[in-house]
């Protein structure tokens, strides 16, 4: 007697995307299966269990052989081993390098050291991630980050051009990379509030204002600091010759919306307020401070915190303290222009660590 085999032959290699997000999130195997039992698979296509698990260990073993073309898109667009559609190439590449914004926020900072992924099982019990995906997700970044750092012109496009990343998914990736090239500090613990999502908008200002601008037919780099700009932001101490006319201007034009309390907080302490935001630009010139950047706002924002304000008080004052001091007689050449791009730094930054402290 004979046993009678299905046999199903295809050119193309299938892709399950319930079951490769399942695989992208670490789990193994067994628990795909019963993820996939418990959505109720087998009533809806009457597979039994047993079925359910040879194809789900299936997909997990072509899933294991694309992953060393994965850790090089290149080498998958051009292999031939797989027969795999553009759409199915796509999904492929963008969900195996994706990554949880709560992995990420605790490798910002770190060295992507053999060291630290060592120590990724911390990170795996403190973010309720599955540590294979830790470890990919780190792999990912240290990827990316040796094949562009180096890399002239714009650091997404050039992502972009090398993994075949969505544009928003290299932005992503871009925050990450220029946070670690200048080696901000982002994990003392007067920054843990801070989530991922913060210091990527944060990063995205400063890449998009304190940069060397985009010229054509020269080399740039993205994670290269406009020196020039930065040594001219000790020239804003200008503005301490003109604090008593500032202040004037700042305080007349806050006092209609301010309470009472916070007016009179405003009046008192003007000074600490404007000096430590002059200080603070006319410090960055030198890499120390640069790199303390996030620590420098955070404490001042303490100084606001101590003085009770809401976040809505600081960001009229922040526009009014920066759209008053270009109402004084400075004649300085490009003080508006410097100014101006200081403060849409400085504010926005301020702004952003604000409502995270405050949630």
């Amino acid at each position: 007697m004979h046993a009678e085999i299905d046999v199903f032959i295809s050119n193309y290699t299938l892709v399950d995307p319930e079951i490769y997000q399942h695989w992208i999130d670490g789990l193994p195997a067994s628990e795909a299966v019963r993820m996939l039992n418990q959505s109720g698979l087998g009533l809806i296509t009457g597979a039994s269990l047993e079925l359910i698990a040879s194809d789900v260990l299936d997909h997990y073993r072509t899933y294991s052989l694309l992953e060393k073309l994965l850790s090089n898109p290149n080498k998958l667009q051009e292999q031939s081993e797989f027969q795999i559609e553009p759409q199915t190439r796509k999904l492929l590449i963008e969900k195996y390098y994706e990554f949880d914004d709560s992995v990420m926020r605790e490798l910002l900072g770190k060295k992507l050291s053999s060291k630290h992924r060592k120590d990724l099982d911390e990170v795996a019990e403190k973010t309720k991630v599955a540590l294979k995906s830790c470890r990919r997700q780190f792999d990912n970044v240290k990827r990316v980050f040796k094949v562009v750092e180096e890399m002239p012109g714009s650091m997404v496009q050039n992502i972009r051009k090398a993994f075949f990343l969505p544009e928003e998914l290299a932005k992503r990736y871009a925050c990450v990379i220029f946070l670690a090239c200048l080696r901000f500090e982002t994990s003392k613990r007067k920054l843990q509030h801070v989530s991922f999502g913060a210091f990527k908008k944060c990063t995205e200002i400063i890449m998009n204002n304190w940069t060397y601008p985009v010229q054509a037919n020269t080399e740039y780099f993205d994670t290269e600091m406009d020196k020039e700009f930065l040594t001219d932001l000790r020239d804003l101490r200008i503005l301490s010759e003109k604090e008593k006319e500032h202040k004037h201007l700042v305080c007349t034009s806050l006092r209609p919306t301010f309470l009472q309390k916070t007016y009179n907080e405003l009046e008192t302490n003007f000074r600490f307020y404007s000096r430590a935001i002059l200080g603070l630009a006319a410090a960055l010139h030198r890499t120390r401070e640069m790199r303390n950047l996030f620590v420098e706002l955070s404490l001042i924002i303490e100084l606001w915190k101590q003085g009770g304000w809401t976040m809505q008080d600081l960001e009229s004052f922040l526009n009014a303290f920066t759209k008053c001091a270009l109402e004084l007689d400075i004649r300085e050449e490009d003080f508006k222009k410097t100014w101006e791009r200081y403060m849409k730094v400085e504010a926005e930054t301020q702004l952003r660590t604000w409502v995270q402290r405050r949630n």
